[in-house]
């Protein structure tokens, strides 16, 4: 077999077993050197080739415009978590109400894409920290899961990131992050399993001990209803 064909395998089994090869998202030095215009002209030109590939009539009223609605949707919306410009701010106050226990922010809807086969991951973030003097609007909580879902992921890897994000933001080790979620890559192709999900962690600091861990987890299975 041609080395070609050893090492396509390879890379097809790494997408096939949905194994990450870093905590960071792989970028080029140059992804920031086209504007999301440029980007877009050229994510156009290039679904309209798949399309056409398929043997899709674009003349079609319903399938014309659909490859500029993929390549803004790719730019502005589900890859958009890409551009550091739109990473949200993370405002933080000091805990002037001496609040020291566990902050849980809950049920967070995430939407994110499978690197591997570019279908969705939707599923359910659960967010702690423990505050060692600084605090964080809930909102940010929300916008810095939905920051790095937007970008095409490793469920492991966006747990990293959420977790080392709040605690750069924080100035502390005590943050953890749980994601429940659906792949679709695993749901409607491949082994077809529609029920399964996948479940991912994060701890750090004191959510390491046990104790403090099952505390979060339990907070978890409180069933809110308004």
């Amino acid at each position: 077999m041609k080395i070609e064909d050893t090492l396509e395998n390879q890379f097809d089994e790494i997408g096939n077993d949905h194994i990450s090869t870093s905590e960071d998202t792989p970028l080029r030095s140059d992804a920031f050197d086209l504007d999301d215009a440029e980007k877009i002209e050229r994510i156009r030109n290039n679904v309209r080739d798949i399309m056409l590939t398929l043997g899709l009539d674009l003349t079609d009223d319903s399938l014309k415009g659909t490859p500029n609605r993929v390549a803004k949707m790719y730019v502005n919306e589900i890859f958009g978590g890409l551009n550091p410009s739109r990473k949200p701010k993370a405002s933080t106050f000091d805990n002037k109400y001496k609040y020291g226990e566990m902050l849980v922010e809950k049920n967070i809807t995430l939407y994110s894409t499978c690197e591997h086969h570019l279908l969705p991951i939707v599923g359910r973030a659960h967010v702690a920290y423990i505050s060692n003097g600084t605090v964080v609007g809930l909102s940010k909580m929300n916008r810095i899961v939905d920051y790095y879902a937007k970008r095409p992921q490793v469920q492991e890897r966006l747990n990293i990131q959420i977790v080392r994000e709040l605690q750069k933001a924080l100035g502390t080790e005590d943050v953890a992050c749980v994601i429940d979620a659906k792949h679709l890559c695993v749901n409607s192709r491949g082994i077809r399993d529609i029920d399964s999900s996948t479940v991912t962690a994060e701890y750090g600091g004191k959510f390491k001990e046990e104790l403090v861990r099952r505390e979060f987890l339990n907070y978890l299975n409180l069933d809110t209803h308004f």
